[in-house]
């Protein structure tokens, strides 16, 4: 089975075919959960300036089956405790299609109420496997797992025949995980690891951190978790002298990082997905977030996009708003998204998905290192 997902290029005009002509009436209502403030809120603008974008496009073409798409909006806060709430709410307000959680600690438990509530979701941004492993019928994502990222990160890591690289880490399920990953591939290959350490998000004192990477010798510096805390990190590492290159995940890959880091972010390596904003294919939506002053270049904004396509598509295709039956259509189907080619496997995982390294610079852009 073959189904078409409006492609970035003939966003605004393709969806007619997959959405059908006239205007929409009734709703369908779709959540968008995400953190719109707290210190990752930056992410969470991304996540929710893609998932409106979609959600006007297919309104603007006549909704879905004759239906407006509505979206109902809930901070989480990047918060476990907030993001069950938010799923309760969700739940409570009739809702049964997601677009969300961000943050792998909060998309776990919020997908606990979903899966028992009978709600999709899918999380644009939440890389944790433990996520899907649980066997949920109901969750998937538009984004690859840290097991695919993380060996990224230390392959590229052993291709520099380091001596020594420190893996740190902010505790939490996606920063501990993505981190882990990276340690484990690198011991595999055999390259020395004399610190795995974990720090307190939210802490801003990082010098004794600093001290003992000083004191290790270490070459590279591999850090799991987001840029508030490694912004901060690489500012203090640089005023003590440490001669050591920082690498991160999608996490830390925020432009936010520069007005933390100033000066000591250049350099700093990355693994981001593919620039999708860069394709050429891409260009009309691109142009669609520009004249609404929005940037679509950030990791989640077409993810987040993508996975409102994949809801309208999965309800086009199973001709239902059952979100089981919409289930049972994104696993059969393969779908020609803004992020390239989705298939899904049975936990609801990406058959495939890339993550590039990327070199990042003082003034916040990025170029993909060879």
């Amino acid at each position: 089975m073959k189904t078409s997902v409006a492609k970035l290029a003939t966003a605004v005009t393709a969806s007619a075919a997959l959405l059908g002509a006239g205007h929409a009436s009734g709703e369908i209502k779709i959540g968008i959960a995400g953190p719109q403030t707290g210190p990752v809120a930056q992410y969470g603008e991304m996540q929710f300036s893609g998932a409106r974008m979609a959600i006007e496009e297919i309104n603007r073409q006549g909704g879905v089956m004759g239906e407006e798409l509505t979206a109902v909006e809930y901070d989480d806060v990047c918060d476990p405790k907030q993001a069950v709430t938010v799923a309760n709410r969700l739940v409570n307000e009739g809702v049964r299609f997601v677009v969300g959680h961000l943050c792998s600690s909060s998309t776990q438990p919020a997908s606990d109420i979903y899966h028992d509530e009978g709600v999709l979701m899918i999380t644009p941004a939440s890389t944790s496997p433990g996520i899907t492993e649980r066997g949920y019928d109901l969750v998937f994502r538009t984004i690859g797992l840290d097991s695919m990222q993380g060996p990224v990160a230390a392959n590229y890591l052993i291709d520099q025949d380091p001596e020594r690289v420190a893996v740190v880490h902010d505790k939490q399920q996606y920063g501990e995980g993505i981190a882990t990953e990276v340690r484990d591939t690198l011991v595999d290959a055999g390259v020395e690891v004399p610190i795995f350490d974990g720090i307190t998000a939210g802490n801003k004192d990082f010098s004794s951190l600093v001290t003992k990477l000083k004191q290790a010798d270490v070459d590279y510096v591999y850090y799991g978790g987001y840029h508030p805390e490694l912004g901060l990190i690489l500012r203090q590492a640089e005023r003590a002298g440490l001669d050591a290159t920082f690498m991160g995940p999608e996490g830390v890959g925020n432009k936010d990082i520069n007005s933390i880091a100033g000066d000591a972010a250049e350099g700093l390596l990355v693994t981001l997905p593919p620039a999708f904003e860069e394709k050429p294919e891409n260009q009309d939506l691109v142009e669609a977030f520009e004249e609404k002053g929005e940037d679509p270049s950030g990791p989640f904004v077409l993810t987040s996009y993508t996975a409102v396509q994949l809801i309208a598509n999965g309800i086009e295709q199973a001709e239902s708003t059952d979100p089981i039956e919409v289930a049972g259509a994104l696993r059969e189907g393969k779908f020609e998204t803004p992020i390239g080619t989705v298939e899904y496997d049975e936990k609801g995982d990406l058959e495939s998905f890339e993550f590039i390294v990327y070199e990042w610079h003082s003034d916040g852009t990025k170029t993909p290192v060879d």
